[in-house]
């Protein structure tokens, strides 16, 4: 693997002088402490996630839905006790205790909006106060902690209002030009408009600075922020008309910040001085979990999950001289036929733990980090990767199917991580020397189902689409039902596309189940974990292909005598619920009837509407809104809506900003004035995902009692 030949900084602001203007620097806000010891036992069926472990690894910060929303707990690895350290209602995202164990910081959406905030609070619950995100169309996300924890970094990011130019950006000497607009004019978002940005010739890893004359349309920029508010913001990075940003590490010297950025399926790692925030090396990582890599000791070697030039994510270390430029590369761990999915360094920064997707299941295990020496060369050539022989590995066992984060400790063979499967909801797990150990205040896996309900283990499923490409998924048989016997059933879709069905506790699944309702949730081409090839399979016209590939999943659970072909419905979310549209439009007689959550219905209409940053990043997948303004207009469930005979429910989130739910509602009022029975449920104080209890509960419902009315006999 070798530095990406693309030029990813033609918006990266990298001069210190009055020519560059990034964003405010946040200023922390004092907020009321909420915190209280929670002694009330919690429900059975609750979910822990997201845990995070203060220095001495002996108690976790974490997500939990035991009070009905997402909010911020502490408690011991191995004791009862637990503390809510932010009452609010706002739902928590994200959770980051710092090293030095005096703070805590974490990331809430209000109102579940997709416009989020970074907060900090101490592990006792005082001093809670807003760092990041609190100004009216701005949001914030979450970076690193500096290895001292004197200093957090948190992305900021701007967002014009519809159709409202942003403020001039002043040029040198400080001209002004006109204001590139947010990107809406009633059709499509536009992500390209105005000349070329000036500035010196160059590729990435030359050490060049790039001028910032001209004004972009939104920008993001990363702060390293003192939690104390004593010392004031440093700039790290700042990057106008971007699709993402996000500080993954801080070298230990202070030297360097890792940042993560760039659209889906360009995401790339930049080596980014601090001191005068030149970008010295650019190296392609993998899409997915954005904390992607960090620093050895010395600054010599960037750790990287990588799918540069790869089919497969693999462990690579990039190879840096002291002045962050790039010498070279070498694969540390691979795997022929999966890829690494979670990558999380040790505290010392001399060991990892992996986390590999096997077909869907996770396969942990702790490494040494070994970097072989570079291959010859520099930075004016840089060569070829090669493989360096891994350091000594240990496989660790799991109890349950999936891992969804890692949280390294001082004792690098005693990590705590996030588990989920088929028979559990979401839990923390402490893995000392291997031995897992449920912490005391996650779920029991004989509370995972509610009262009535029967354990689903799934099977495995590889239909074969009509071109002949492999695809893969679940199935759900529905407890009771003889082995011959056709069912009913739903075929699920997730989103993404890029997202990737696993065969983790989904209470939606539960409710279906009981209601008699087979699932069958495929993975169609565009869905991760199964290689590059297969994500990238959906791009331009293979998106009539995966809509293609609905319709022969559909068939394969038919054909295998599963499915009953006059009781066949289909439901998803996200990029799911726009493949339920299309597949009604597309394939009008195939299904009997189909719930679209929160999906895209007309893509001009979709890119006039989401936010900014999401329209940059997902052009790369559908396509440009103007470049490829005929092929969107083709590929949209509303150009083709006459050919809709089925009912529909459509489900949206009413603070929802990534799909707006103006997608739900005209392509319900397009099938009511053709005659056809087709409902909104709009869930109040929901963005994108919907996170309260209460709110999931009605959804669930509500789709099940949809379903088990139209597929009845």
């Amino acid at each position: 693997m070798a530095a990406d030949a693309r030029d990813p900084l033609t918006a990266m602001e990298t001069r210190t002088d009055a020519s560059t203007r990034a964003l405010p620097a946040p200023e922390p806000l004092p907020l009321a402490d909420t915190s209280t010891p929670y002694d009330l036992p919690p429900p059975a069926v609750h979910g822990c996630w997201y845990p995070s472990v203060d220095p001495g690894g002996r108690y976790v910060a974490f997500i939990c839905d035991r009070a009905g929303v997402p909010q911020l707990w502490t408690g011991p690895v191995d004791g009862e006790e637990v503390r809510l350290l932010d009452a609010d209602p706002h739902p928590v995202t994200e959770v980051s205790w710092s090293p030095d164990g005096r703070w805590i910081a974490y990331t809430t959406a209000p109102e579940g909006g997709e416009l989020t905030r970074v907060l900090c609070v101490r592990p006792d619950g005082t001093g809670r106060h807003l760092l990041a995100g609190g100004e009216p169309g701005t949001s914030a996300r979450l970076g690193c902690w500096q290895h001292d924890g004197s200093a957090v970094a948190v992305t900021v990011t701007d967002s014009a209002p519809s159709g409202q130019p942003l403020p001039a950006h002043p040029g040198p000497a400080g001209a002004s030009h006109p204001a590139r607009r947010a990107g809406r004019d009633g059709r499509a978002v536009l992500l390209e408009p105005g000349r070329p940005r000036p500035g010196p010739a160059g590729g990435a890893g030359s050490g060049r600075t790039v001028s910032a004359e001209e004004p972009e349309a939104r920008a993001l920029s990363a702060y390293l922020v003192d939690p104390e508010g004593v010392a004031a913001p440093v700039l790290l990075a700042s990057e106008r008309g971007a699709a993402n940003q996000r500080v993954c590490d801080i070298s230990r010297d202070g030297r360097f910040a890792l940042v993560y950025r760039g659209p889906r399926g360009r995401r790339e790692a930049l080596v980014v001085r601090t001191g005068d925030r030149v970008v010295t090396s650019t190296l392609p990582v993998a899409d997915g979990d954005p904390w992607v890599g960090g620093f050895s000791p010395d600054a010599g070697t960037l750790w990287l999950r990588s799918d540069g030039g790869r089919e497969h994510a693999a462990l690579v270390a990039a190879h840096l001289d002291p002045r962050g430029h790039l010498l070279g590369t070498t694969v540390a761990a691979e795997r022929p036929d999966c890829g690494l999915e979670l990558l999380a360094l040790g505290r010392d920064g001399r060991r990892a733990v992996l986390a590999w997707n096997v077909r869907g299941v996770s396969e942990l295990e702790t490494t040494v980090l070994t970097a072989a020496p570079p291959p010859g060369g520099g930075p004016a050539g840089v060569p070829s990767p090669r493989t360096a022989p891994a350091g000594a590995a240990r496989t660790v066992e799991l109890p349950h199917e999936v891992v969804t984060r890692i949280a390294p400790t001082a004792d690098p063979d005693a990590p705590v991580v996030a588990l989920s499967g088929s028979r559990r909801h979401p839990g923390v797990w402490w893995l000392p020397h291997g031995l897992p150990l449920r912490t005391p205040w996650s779920s029991r896996d004989e509370d995972a189902f509610p009262a009535g309900r029967t354990p689903v283990r799934p099977m495995p499923m590889s239909p074969v689409a009509r071109d002949g490409l492999t695809l893969g998924g679940w199935y759900y048989r529905a407890p009771g039902r003889s082995p011959g016997e056709p069912a009913p059933c739903v075929l699920h879709l997730h989103g993404g596309p890029e997202e990737q069905e696993r065969p983790v506790l989904e209470p939606l699944y539960l409710e279906l189940l009981g209601r008699g309702l087979d699932v069958f949730a495929p993975d169609v081409r565009g869905s991760s974990g199964h290689g590059r090839s297969f994500v990238d399979a959906d791009l331009g016209t293979g998106r009539f292909d995966a809509i293609n590939d609905v319709a022969d999943c559909a068939a394969h659970v038919m054909v295998r005598g599963l499915a009953d072909p006059r009781r066949m419905a289909v439901m998803g979310r996200s990029y799911g619920g726009y493949l339920v549209m299309a597949s009604l439009v597309w394939h009008p007689d195939l299904f009997r009837t189909g719930v679209a959550v929160c999906g895209m219905s007309d893509f001009a209409t979709f890119f006039a509407g989401t936010e900014p940053w999401i329209a940059q990043s997902a052009a790369h997948k559908y396509g440009h809104p103007e470049h490829d303004r005929d092929l969107l207009r083709s590929l949209s469930p509303m150009s083709r809506v006459d050919a809709l005979r089925a009912p529909v429910l459509a489900v949206h989130g009413e603070h929802d900003t990534n799909v707006p739910p103006g997608e739900s509602e005209q392509f319900v009022r397009a099938a009511r004035e053709r005659g056809l029975e087709a409902e909104l449920l709009l869930l109040r104080h929901e963005g994108h995902d919907f996170r309260r209890a209460d709110n999931r509960r009605l959804f669930r419902r509500t789709a099940a009692d949809w379903m088990e009315r139209h597929l009845a006999d």
